[in-house]
């Protein structure tokens, strides 16, 4: 008999429809398997019994007289025959995982940090978290000094990991490219002198990539990140210069450019990549329009993330937003199969699934590692558990400047503890191991805290996930 004695079946098991399957997803495996109607339905069942009568969870034998009963005796125990089997085999209604201490190092290892080369920009776009470029300060460039002592604090501070990695960032960081070239060099030299590699990537808007840039890039075999919004009414109403012209027509030659350089790159971006990446606002929740305008230029790797904004931003998400956003995303899985067919083909990267590996339980629980495995670095050297905390003091950690650099323990802890287990809402999530929590920086502007979520976000993270096991399903019988 399926042993559904103390499981909670829905924070551990997902059932849904998509397309023409129907799934189901087992939290704990991460296995993903098709269902037919019947056995969704009693699935279904069995999950609304245990809400509606609590006692179930350690009575599963009530559960198993009140299901069913659209179905022949044979039919049912066929089903929970079947159910059982795949219980056994540990991939559907298999055990949930118990909850772990996490440890880590006393002195944090820091792997990767954002540097903040430019906190100036030569756009002045509308949702800017960075408040069009300043982060809230002056508009300052960083400098050739401050730099390297910031290449050298990541270096010292890696422990024992192999590989180092640098963003270059802004504002707009091309604004400094002479301190990005010498940077880039400067930081290949130092890491191979203690048997280390750098890996660098850059965020641009594109507006300075000329030739020379594009050529640096691919000489020093830099990830690139390009920023476009989509449709060029689209990009020029949020992403215009200060003037308030677009900036479309400007920058489209550059990333297309850009992108014939490299006709092949990582779809997880890992290794030498580029994607180009931009974000969708209440103005244009059918965003899969702007995927498709992208994909139809030739552009093969493509992001675009929703907005994170005050309420009262006339560009933020509305409750009625949020319908028209997952059947924007609905429409653009169905897209995705279809240009799969011909030379248009695109990767979406919400829509990756690396089910057959992906990151270990502990990443999985505690999400991108800011604050004490990544931190970003202002032009004037303080140190920041993310680019998105820049220039908010009560995040300040510490100073390159210091003797010696020592991270501030109480934010180090703080950002250590927003795991999953500390967030009331991800305890019953079927997307807890998926989305880690969601994204710090997202949640704090949500709620002032690290540990409320954003809960617009989730809704749009579990859609998301949905479509990515559809699309594998979908890869795996092609």
């Amino acid at each position: 008999m399926l042993d559904l004695k103390g499981y909670n079946l829905r924070k551990n098991i997902h059932v849904y429809k998509q397309g023409d399957l129907i799934i189901a997803y087992d939290v704990n495996s991460t296995s993903i398997h098709l269902l037919d109607d019947n056995t969704f339905k009693l699935i279904k069942e069995m999950m609304d019994f245990q809400d509606e009568c609590p006692a179930s969870i350690n009575r599963p034998e009530l559960i198993f007289m009140n299901i069913g009963k659209n179905l022949s005796e044979e039919e049912k125990s066929e089903i929970l025959s079947e159910l059982e089997g795949m219980q056994k085999e540990d991939v559907l209604f298999s055990e949930e995982i118990e909850e772990i201490s996490m440890i880590y190092p006393a002195q944090p290892q820091i792997k990767s940090i954002c540097l903040h080369v430019a906190h100036d920009c030569n756009l002045r776009c509308k949702y800017c978290f960075a408040d069009t470029g300043p982060f809230g300060g002056k508009r300052a460039l960083m400098d050739f000094e401050t730099g390297k002592r910031a290449l050298d604090f990541v270096i010292e501070n890696s422990g024992d990991r192999p590989h180092c990695e640098v963003d270059f960032f802004g504002g707009e960081p091309l604004m400094n490219f002479d301190v990005v070239k010498k940077l880039t060099a400067y930081g290949k030299k130092a890491g191979a002198a203690v048997g280390k590699k750098m890996k660098y990537t850059i965020t641009t808007n594109a507006v300075l990539m000329n030739k020379e840039v594009q050529d640096f890039f691919e000489k020093e075999e830099i990830s690139v990140v390009l920023s476009l919004d989509g449709r060029k009414e689209i990009h020029d109403l949020m992403r215009p210069y200060a003037s308030g012209k677009g900036s479309y027509d400007n920058i489209i030659p550059n990333i297309l450019d850009f992108v014939t350089r490299r006709p092949k790159t990582s779809r997880y971006a890992v290794g030498t990549y580029y994607y180009v990446r931009g974000t969708y606002t209440h103005y244009n929740t059918d965003f899969y329009k702007d995927v498709l305008h992208i994909a139809d230029m030739g552009v093969k790797r493509i992001s675009l993330e929703p907005v994170v904004a005050e309420s009262n931003a006339p560009y933020a998400f509305t409750k009625e937003d949020i319908e028209k956003v997952k059947e924007s995303y609905d429409i653009l899985a169905e897209k995705v199969l279809e240009y799969d067919q011909t030379e248009k083909a695109f990767t979406f990267f919400h829509f990756n699934a690396a089910l057959d590996g992906g990151p270990c339980l502990l990443k999985r629980l505690s999400g991108c590692g800011a604050g004490h495995e990544y931190a970003a670095i202002s032009p004037e050297g303080d140190i920041y558990p993310c680019h998105q905390f820049v220039g908010q003091e009560e995040f300040k950690m510490g100073s390159l400047y210091d003797t010696p650099i020592k991270l501030k323990e109480s934010i180090v802890d703080k950002f250590r503890k927003a795991n999953i287990y500390s967030k009331d809402e991800c305890n019953e999530c079927w997307a807890r191991f998926s989305c880690s929590g969601g994204c710090h920086a997202s949640n704090y502007a949500y709620s002032g805290k690290l540990t409320k979520v954003y809960k617009t976000g989730c809704e749009f993270q579990r859609k998301r996930l949905e479509i990515a096991y559809y699309l594998k399903i979908k890869e795996t019988q092609k």
